[in-house]
């Protein structure tokens, strides 16, 4: 009877959205290219336990559910930066506030676009929010001036991120989920460590795989 409920709410908003997206499209989308080149190609993060790609964007019904249940107001909906297709979907930006993994926000979707997970270290292990990214020539530790912010700010110390050398932060992919507390942690302006979406970084690691 819920998933019954769900289907027709989901195939509901799909057409509501479809209906207004169109009716507005050919104001929206002129307006996209008059936003700054910075707006429009800033990296956002989905929260939590978000479904891959287009997979997401088809379940998400747009509620803002997460919003309001996110007690560090980390989640924001994307407004015309994000192209129509992410229209009044969830977004994290790490550097201004990133994501506490919680989880509330995966508890309270009523679709399914955020899978549920558990404020436990295996939930955290589960999440796949992105990668982060070290600028070693930035980094204030790899200048000989120890700092390690970014380690102490990592929910997995020891799996995603490990310390060398006057604290010389060195991130495992593998084990990095993508929450951007050492993004926001950074001292460094412009910051030494940034977190981007994991399927950026897979595309990364293809071309210099090809390189």
């Amino acid at each position: 009877m819920k998933n019954s409920w769900i289907s027709r709410k989901t195939s509901r908003s799909s057409f509501i959205k479809s209906l207004i997206g169109g009716a507005v499209a050919a104001f929206l989308i002129p307006l996209i290219d008059k936003l700054p080149a910075k707006s429009r190609f800033r990296r956002f993060l989905r929260p939590p336990g978000a479904l891959p790609g287009d997979a997401f964007l088809d379940a998400c019904i747009g509620c803002a559910q997460c919003v309001n249940v996110c007690p560090n107001k980390c989640i924001t909906l994307y407004g015309l930066e994000g192209g129509i297709e992410n229209l009044a979907t969830p977004k994290i930006s790490a550097r201004a506030q990133a994501c506490i993994l919680c989880m509330a926000c995966t508890q309270v979707c009523p679709t399914g676009a955020l899978e549920k997970l558990e404020p436990t270290k295996e939930g955290m292990r589960a999440v796949n929010m992105g990668v982060a990214v070290l600028s070693e020539d930035v980094c204030y530790s790899y200048a000989g001036r120890t700092c390690g912010v970014c380690y102490r700010a990592c929910p997995l110390p020891g799996e995603a991120m490990t310390i060398g050398l006057f604290e010389q932060p060195m991130v495992h992919p593998e084990y990095c989920i993508g929450c951007g507390l050492c993004e926001q942690s950074c001292v460094h302006m412009p910051q030494a460590i940034r977190v981007i979406p994991r399927s950026e970084w897979e595309d990364r690691l293809a071309r210099a795989r090809l390189s």
